[in-house]
């Protein structure tokens, strides 16, 4: 049976290349899950998504005669928003992606976060709190110098064409070892 690995992705210009992550992951030998923040439903090809993995994108939580998901062996956050981080940091649990993470933790499960904000998003005292706070929980908040660098919030052009998504299973697979 593959392990599962949850994608959680949410509304950020590289979300619209998520497939990415999920092809290599797949390579890796995972069944992957992707689990949506609503307003990440915008930025993503669903039905991309599903051909890819086999599964329904999940966006929100089941009803009561829905079949359960499979439990995640791993979970990657990518991209990560500012929102997302600092509700993550502090429990909230207004989405279904940000239920799963928040029960992750307390699982046991390993969880890697790549995000992407701006050097401006990523310099403010709450973020830089609660990324410090996920990591004493032993989150793996892939943020600096060889992971994801932050551009300036003026930066000019797409950077998010550079988004390192393998960064995020490589990290995973030092984690999450079968």
């Amino acid at each position: 049976m593959s392990r599962v690995l949850y994608v959680i992705v949410c509304a950020a210009v590289p979300a619209g290349e998520v497939g990415r992550l999920v092809a290599m992951a797949r390579d890796g030998g995972w069944a992957v899950q992707v689990v949506a923040t609503p307003s990440a439903l915008a930025f993503i090809d669903v039905a991309a998504l599903e051909e890819q993995t086999g599964r329904p994108v999940r966006s929100r939580y089941r009803g009561p005669d829905e079949p359960k998901p499979p439990r995640a062996d791993a979970i990657v956050v990518a991209p990560a928003t500012f929102d997302t981080v600092n509700k993550f940091a502090t429990g909230i649990t207004d989405t279904y992606a940000l239920g799963v993470l928040a029960e992750a933790v307390g699982l046991g499960i390993p969880v890697v976060v790549l995000p992407f904000v701006n050097s401006a998003l990523a310099s403010r005292a709450p973020f830089v709190r609660n990324v410090e706070s996920l990591r004493a929980e032993g989150v793996a908040v892939l943020l600096g110098p060889g992971e994801f660098e932050p551009p300036p919030a003026d930066a000019d052009g797409d950077h998010a064409a550079a988004f390192p998504w393998e960064r995020a299973l490589a990290k995973l697979s030092e984690l999450a070892s079968p």
